[in-house]
C-alpha cells in the first residue's frame, strides 16, 4: 500500500545559530600609536522561524528534514565593525500548525494566518565589543563578550485542520459522499469501514457567491479516545472546526445511542469540543419512506437540531446548507 501524502505530525531538531563574539581590538594606524578600544559587536545567530503558507495543507515537505540548523553569527571587527548576522532558516507550514516542545509537551506557538511569522527557536545574541567597556578608570579594556550560544531543542509540529464545519460520524455514515456532492472534493468512497484514512477538505458554495469550508474527518468508533480504530490521530482535527455536523445513517439500530457515543468520545478526548455548535444529519434517507422517517424523528435527541438528508437524491441538501450557514453566523 502506497504511503499517504497527508502528513500531520513531524518531529524535528531545531538548532538556532550561535551569536558572534565581540572584538577586543585596539585602534592602531600610522598616526595613532596607542588608540582606544574600537572592537565591534558580534552578529546575532540565525533564528528558526515558522511562516504560515495558505498553499500548503500537509507537513509532507518536512517529514524527512529531521535537523533544521540556522547559521552562526560572525564575530565583530575593528573600527566598530559589527559582525554579520547568521541567516535565518524559515520553515513554511500550513495554517493550523502548532508547535510543542517534544520533551515537556509545552505549547510553543500556533500559525493561523497566511504570511504570519513566529520565531520558533531564537538565535544567540552577539557579544559586545570592547568599545562598550571603556571608562575613565579603564581606558583600554582588552576583553569583549563572547556570543550567546544558540538553542538546540526537539520540537513537534502538529497540524490541526482549519475548517468551518467538521463531519463527525461512524465509518460508512456517508460523510465522504456528502462532501463529494456539496463541493469539488473527490474523497475515496467505498462500501466498507474506514474508507477515509485521512481528512479531506472541500469548499462548499452557498448563496450569493458565499462559501464555507467543510472537513471530512475519518470515522470514529466507540473507544477512539482510548486509541481504538484510528484512535486519537484524527480527533485533533475536530478541535479547529467552528461547528460539528454529526452524521448517522438512517439504518442505524439506535440513532440516539450512536449520537450519545460520538458525543462521549469527543468529551473524553477534549471536553471543550462540546461547546461547539452541533447539527445532526440523518443520512441515506433515500432508503426509507416518509412514514418511517416520521417515526424515526420522534426518537431523535432533543438537544440538537436535526435534518434528514440523502446525498444520492439531493434531499434536503439545500436545507442543510442553510442550517450550517445560520449556525456559523449566529
Amino acid at each position: 500500500m502506497a504511503q499517504s501524502n497527508f502528513i500531520d505530525y513531524v518531529k524535528i531538531c531545531s538548532r538556532s545559530g550561535h551569536g558572534g563574539a565581540g572584538s577586543a581590538h585596539l585602534h592602531r594606524d600610522k598616526r595613532t600609536a596607542m588608540g582606544g578600544p574600537d572592537g565591534g559587536d558580534g552578529g546575532r545567530g540565525g533564528h528558526i522561524i515558522l511562516r504560515g503558507n495558505a498553499q500548503l495543507w500537509t507537513l509532507l515537505h518536512l517529514q524527512y528534514r529531521k535537523h533544521v540548523i540556522a547559521e552562526n553569527g560572525q564575530g565583530g571587527g575593528p573600527s566598530h565593525s559589527t559582525g554579520a548576522q547568521g541567516k535565518d532558516d524559515v520553515l513554511e507550514v500550513p495554517l493550523g500548525t502548532i508547535a510543542r516542545n517534544a520533551e515537556t509537551g509545552e505549547f510553543m506557538c500556533e500559525i493561523t494566518e497566511d504570511g504570519q511569522e513566529i520565531i520558533l527557536t531564537p538565535g544567540g545574541r552577539g557579544g559586545l565589543g570592547n568599545a562598550h567597556f571603556k571608562s575613565p578608570t579603564n581606558q583600554t579594556p582588552r576583553y569583549a563578550q563572547p556570543g550567546e550560544p544558540g538553542i538546540e531543542e526537539w520540537v513537534i509540529l502538529e497540524l490541526k485542520l482549519l475548517a468551518d464545519v467538521g463531519l463527525v460520524g461512524f465509518p460508512n455514515a456517508g460523510k465522504s459522499t456528502l462532501l463529494s456532492v456539496v463541493s469539488a472534493a473527490k474523497p475515496k468512497i467505498a462500501n466498507y469501514a474506514f474508507t477515509t484514512l485521512e481528512p479531506n477538505l472541500g469548499v462548499v458554495a452557498y448563496r450569493d457567491y458565499r462559501s464555507f469550508v467543510m472537513a471530512d474527518i475519518p470515522g470514529i468508533i466507540e473507544g477512539a479516545s482510548e486509541g481504538k480504530g484510528l484512535g486519537l490521530r484524527f480527533l485533533r482535527h475536530i478541535e479547529r472546526n467552528s461547528m460539528l455536523l454529526f452524521m448517522i445513517s438512517c439504518d442505524s439500530p439506535d440513532i440516539a445511542e450512536e449520537y450519545k457515543i460520538l458525543v462521549n468520545e469527543l468529551e473524553t478526548y477534549n471536553p471543550e469540543l462540546l461547546d461547539k455548535k452541533r447539527i445532526l444529519a440523518i443520512t441515506k434517507t433515500d432508503m426509507i419512506d416518509d412514514e418511517l422517517e416520521a417515526e424515526m424523528r420522534e426518537t431523535l435527541p432533543k438537544d440538537v437540531p436535526a435534518v434528514f438528508i440523502s446525498s444520492m437524491t439531493q434531499k434536503n441538501i439545500t436545507q442543510l446548507k442553510d442550517m450550517i450557514w445560520s449556525a456559523l453566523n449566529s
